[in-house]
């Protein structure tokens, strides 16, 4: 064999290390999943802690906040840690670079961890200033490690779906290991430890990321022979620093405000609002998306579909963001604990959750990967529709959960109804979720792909804030209405499914044919 031969075989057998190193995936998903675990363990150390933190009794370390008061808090900041994915996208998109977004990012959240942390010494300003600060670092650090996972794949490339199926793994063991940890310092009302906790977890994906992504990164793109984008920042537009210079002065300013109860502030009616304001800004959006002669057919029909696919979303995560509000305070207040002797700490429950993910996520990843090498594997659209309906039956079994409590004042039923109800959420997770990372990944126009990540993420802040409105309603004197709520929101999910369903084949069919013709037209 000659030396050029043997070149060629261990460069052959390189590549295909690279392009097959993590469980038949790109090498670069392995810590890229480390990555997003450990951030994601930051956010869920916190994200169960929150809610009884600030409805606990001020003797008991608590802001003794009333329940809607304490729910639409956190529906704020949910919304907000999502809604900020739009313009950090934007900025990944044309200021930043991708990889520069994520690593500021990272920083900022770290100190927002840190403010909280430091809140019980500070004072409940240090608290909110922390929330604030990981809600921009989420908006800079969550679309652009999505873009880059879908970087690796080529287009057309199978193992898509069930790349994004094995990262939302690394999120669910971040999840898992967080509300097992924090349900034991919120036991001993230990809040601020539990938040802590939260900045050990970002610190390590910083080290990370900084040590192991961006090298593997950069060796898969020499490898492949292809431009990192994600390594470049943009130079688009101009003056672009400036404007974020003077947004900061201006959210600095507003905090100040309110904090000294200059300018006053109601949660509840706030994140009525922004709710509206969000779903106007989503559809405004679009519409200029379709009348702009800057995108052609096939570009208009896969924004439709994103549109469609964000649709569904928000009414899934409006059921799913049930976790850590309306189901944590049924878990705490309403569900028997003492299981075989021993008491749960209710938080434990919301480890349900990622445990269900870690066993599931393989074999779902699996069962799509076969289907597709056999042309069986169904569309973007209908994966949406099943994972709604699973989440429908899930809120069928809190329905009869709810009318057990009602009907039986004082009675505190089996904790097999969280758990049926969190496996049949999960299932339905699996389904919809890493899918529609995949299909924003894909179906986003040229260099859209940040913006259009960041619109889905906004689907993920109206389910927040929909979900922090139900949540607010599981108190003694509200807990005969809860029937009735879980009963809208499964007949929202259950007609939303069946719309899905029917527009998906002749959507599909519009996209195919647009496709055909944007073919022949650059075959001429």
């Amino acid at each position: 064999m000659s030396s050029v031969d043997s070149k060629r075989d261990r460069f052959s057998a390189e590549l295909q290390a690279i392009d097959n190193g993590f469980m038949g995936h790109p090498q670069p998903l392995r810590s890229l999943f480390f990555t997003e675990m450990w951030e994601r363990f930051s956010y869920y150390s916190i994200r169960p802690l929150l809610m009884l933190f600030m409805v606990a009794a001020v003797s008991e370390g608590g802001f003794g906040f009333d329940d809607v008061t304490a729910s639409a808090i956190y529906g704020i900041f949910g919304g907000f840690l999502y809604l900020a994915a739009v313009p950090g996208g934007w900025l990944a998109d044309n200021w930043l670079g991708q990889e520069r977004a994520l690593w500021w990012g990272s920083i900022i959240i770290a100190l927002g961890h840190l403010c909280i942390a430091l809140s019980t010494f500070l004072g409940m300003s240090m608290f909110f200033i922390g929330l604030i600060c990981i809600v921009l670092g989420v908006g800079l650090f969550k679309t652009c490690i999505s873009v880059m996972v879908g970087a690796l794949y080529a287009d057309g490339d199978a193992r898509r779906d069930g790349g994004f199926t094995l990262f939302y793994m690394g999120i669910n063991i971040g999840a898992l290991f967080a509300a097992l940890i924090v349900g034991i310092f919120q036991e001993k009302q230990m809040w601020h430890v539990g938040f802590g906790v939260g900045g050990i977890g970002m610190l390590i994906s910083l080290l990370v990321y900084r040590f192991a992504a961006r090298k593997n990164l950069a060796r898969y793109a020499r490898a492949k022979g292809i431009t990192a984008e994600w390594e470049r920042p943009s130079s688009k537009y101009n003056n672009i620093g400036r404007w974020v210079s003077i947004f900061m002065v201006g959210l600095v300013a507003l905090i100040a405000l309110i904090a000294t109860g200059i300018m006053p502030f109601n949660p509840s009616i706030v994140a009525e609002y922004m709710t509206y304001t969000i779903a106007g800004m989503v559809i405004l959006y679009f519409l200029v998306m379709f009348i702009s002669p800057k995108f052609d057919k096939s570009d208009k029909i896969r924004l439709l579909i994103c549109f469609l696919l964000i649709i569904g979303s928000t009414l899934f995560w409006s059921s799913f963001e049930q976790q850590p509000t309306s189901f944590n305070l049924f878990a705490d207040r309403y569900t028997d604990l003492n299981v075989m002797g021993f008491t749960v700490p209710s938080i434990w429950f919301q480890s349900l959750n990622p445990i269900f993910i870690l066993m599931l996520a393989p074999i779902v990843s699996i069962i799509w990967v076969k289907l597709g090498e056999r042309n069986l594997e169904p569309n973007s659209m209908t994966k949406f529709a099943m994972g709604m309906l699973l989440a429908a039956v899930g809120f069928g079994v809190m329905i009869l959960a709810a009318k057990q409590v009602v009907g039986n004042p004082g009675t505190l039923v089996s904790p097999l109804w969280l758990t049926g109800s969190l496996l049949l959420l999960t299932l339905g997770e699996l389904a919809l979720s890493p899918v529609g990372l995949s299909s924003m990944t894909k179906l986003a126009p040229k260099g859209m792909q940040g913006q259009m990540m960041g619109l889905f993420f906004t689907s993920y802040a109206l389910g927040n804030l929909v979900a922090a409105f139900f949540g607010g309603h599981v108190s003694a004197d509200t807990i005969d209405g809860l029937p009735g709520l879980f009963t809208t929101m499964a007949i929202f999910l259950v007609v939303t499914a069946l719309i899905l369903l029917a527009l998906s084949k002749p959507i599909n069919a519009m996209l195919e044919r647009s496709e055909a013709e944007d073919e022949k037209r650059s075959a001429v």
